[in-house]
């Protein structure tokens, strides 16, 4: 399956899960704040579906090495033009 084919819904879910089962801490029991897809409050999910929507997007334009750091100042712009 390429990430073309892959929905963000499906990719949050995903990541979701990893992220979960590597922040618990195997000896002793299971984190209470973990919790599977299902019990992720809808605010939540949409949060993560955005995201994933995001980087998915990001992922499949040809200029990947850009993507979202168009939207940042280079180191010392910002300040400059603050002071004009």
């Amino acid at each position: 399956m390429s990430i073309e084919e892959v929905t963000a819904e499906r990719f949050a879910q995903l990541f979701y899960h990893y992220h979960q089962a590597l922040t618990r801490d195997g000896d002793g029991p299971s984190d209470p704040r973990t919790e599977s897809w299902d019990q992720v409050p809808q605010q939540e999910k949409r949060r993560l579906v955005s995201a994933a929507r995001l980087t998915l997007l990001e992922l499949s334009t040809n200029d990947s090495k850009q993507g979202s750091r168009d939207y940042f100042a280079k180191p010392g712009e910002a300040d400059r033009a603050t002071d004009r």
